[in-house]
């Protein structure tokens, strides 16, 4: 069994995509559009050039992506996704970039389980924890 997250940002996929390039290193492997798609039942003018599906890869892990509704700003609550990274200098230049527009909820800092660890809401709403093991 594998779960792999899903993130709807209601209409801003390919900003994030783009943003979790630089920001991250993500590698997109599959983008499809609605205009796209082989049912065009769902597709609409407004929707058309919106991500339908999409998939990236964080290091060994795919995280799936969509517009989902295309209905307005994107909310995230309730999760937080963790990057672990192999050096604390890597640990702090992820930070840096995640938190580039977003919101720092814990700076970075040794911990009693990691030598650097921080938590933050990009400028997207989605939570990060980055830390080193």
């Amino acid at each position: 069994m594998q779960v792999q997250p899903y993130l709807f940002f209601d209409g801003k996929c390919d900003e994030a995509l783009d943003f979790y390039k630089k920001a991250i290193g993500a590698e997109v492997k599959m983008l499809m559009r609605w205009k796209d798609s082989p049912d065009k039942t769902m597709c609409t003018a407004e929707n058309a050039d919106k991500v339908m599906h999409s998939q990236f890869n964080l290091g060994g892990t795919t995280v799936m992506a969509s517009d989902g509704r295309n209905s307005g700003k994107p909310t995230f609550a309730g999760f937080a996704l963790s990057i672990i990274a192999k050096t604390e200098a890597e640990a702090d230049t992820l930070f840096g970039n995640l938190a580039d527009g977003g919101q720092v909820q814990m700076a970075m800092h040794k911990t009693f389980f990691s030598p650097r660890f921080g938590m933050v809401a990009d400028k997207f709403g989605v939570a990060w924890m980055v830390l080193v093991q």
